[in-house]
Order: C-alpha cells, then sequence, then structure tokens
C-alpha cells in the first residue's frame, strides 16, 4: 500500500547541493543530505535520515536523486525527488516537502 503524508519544509530544496535538507512530520524529523561533488547533476550519494521524535528511534537510508529531463530527452534539468530504498519499501522524498512511503 502506498501512502502519502504531507511535510512541514524547514528548509527549501534546491540550495546548496552540500547542504542537509530538513523535514518534518507530526512523529519524524527527516533530514536528507547530497554527498556528491558541488555541480554534480543527479547524485547518487544522497542519505535520508528519520528521527521519531517521540522515542528518539532513527532510521538511515542510503539512495539517489532523480531527475526530470529537458526537453531533449538526454540533459537532466532540476530534480524529480530524492529515492530511498529499506527492503521492499521505497521512501521518496519531493522538493515541495512531501514524502510517499
Amino acid at each position: 500500500m502506498r501512502g502519502l503524508l504531507a511535510l512541514m519544509l524547514i528548509a527549501p530544496f534546491g540550495g546548496n547541493a552540500r547542504a542537509a535538507e530538513i523535514l518534518v512530520t507530526p512523529t519524524y524529523r527527516i533530514t536528507v543530505s547530497e554527498r556528491c561533488e558541488e555541480g554534480v547533476v543527479g547524485c547518487d550519494k544522497v542519505s535520508y535520515v528519520g528521527v521519531n521524535i517521540k522515542t528518539g528511534k532513527s532510521i538511515t537510508l542510503n539512495g539517489k536523486s532523480v531527475m526530470v529531463m529537458c526537453a531533449d530527452g538526454v540533459t537532466p534539468c532540476h530534480l524529480a525527488y530524492y529515492e530511498f530504498k529499506n527492503g521492499g519499501v521505497r521512501y521518496s522524498v519531493f522538493p515541495d516537502g512531501r514524502l510517499t512511503v
């Protein structure tokens, strides 16, 4: 089953590629960080750290950025979302602050 959860965006996406993006849900504080060199488009070294606000337990995942292609179908234009997998569960974090699980 696929769920959708609206998030409050604390730090805007699309800034410095090395900056961490922080999202807060009613239950989790999620930090997404790109670990690629500055200027790299389509980073495949992205980390997700979700900390349960109530219990302090955390989950750390590695993932990648998924890009939207430009009109030529070859050149990456902008970030579509970040993708993380944990077994059979896929987490997608979107630039507008949405999280799908």
